[in-house]
């Protein structure tokens, strides 16, 4: 578990794929000082377990077929810098929201606006990613807790302020580049719940909207979410 608050900026050293899988290698200089071997540790945004420590520069990933389908892993060269984030130790500061760093899916940057000193940044994402998000919601973005300022029909936007752009990865990528996506896990946990309350989102033939409707608020109202 982690809390989306990326502690170093590592470099990619290496990423040597295999037939379905691959080996990734990332230098860094502080969360490396107290990495143990077994640990986990999200790579902008994807929990991976330690299986290596080289000369206390180095850490050494294995990542599955599944990871670098699902992810933007893959895509990483040598010298690209990655977001990092030890996992949670029971008297760590829970300042962004609770990450799995089990990523949804993969977005695409559509724009950058300046705003101030700030940037507001507009992500494509598929729908399976968007029926989570809500405005003023927690979304991850690459491993990094932010909050969701508009929810478009086939985008979201966040915006960042200068220290999250010098500290992490978001700060430089440019439009069309990929970014993980993981959305908050209580929203997700929220809407099983109300789809197991009201028999799931689709309705039998001839069900009207108002009737569905009506369930929803009534399952809502039972479990307390609304008075």
């Amino acid at each position: 578990m982690f809390t989306g608050l990326i502690l170093e900026l590592g470099e990619l050293a290496a990423l040597e794929k295999g037939t379905d899988s691959a080996r990734l290698s990332v230098k860094c200089k502080n969360i490396i000082k107290d990495a143990d071997i077994g640990d986990s540790i999200a790579v902008n945004g994807v929990c991976l377990t330690v299986v290596e420590i080289r000369t206390l520069s180095q850490l050494f990933f294995d990542v599955s077929y599944e990871t670098l389908r699902s992810t933007n892993l893959g895509n990483l060269k040598r010298g690209d810098k990655v977001n990092l984030e030890p996992s949670l130790k029971p008297n760590s500061k829970l300042g962004g929201h609770f990450v799995t760093g089990h990523v949804e899916d993969i977005g695409k940057i559509k724009t950058k606006t300046t705003i101030g000193n700030a940037v507001k940044i507009e992500l494509e994402a598929p729908a399976g990613v968007l029926k989570f998000l809500v405005e003023k919601g927690s979304v991850a973005v690459d491993g990094i807790s932010l909050t969701v300022t508009d929810v478009l029909k086939d985008s979201f936007s966040v915006v960042i302020i200068p220290h999250t752009a010098v500290m992490t990865t978001v700060g430089f990528k440019n439009i069309g580049d990929t970014v993980n996506l993981e959305p908050d896990i209580l929203g997700k946990y929220v809407a099983k719940f109300l789809q197991s309350a009201v028999g799931g989102r689709s309705t039998t033939h001839g069900q009207s909207a108002e009737k569905k409707d009506s369930e929803l608020l009534s399952a809502l109202k039972k479990s307390g979410f609304i008075s």
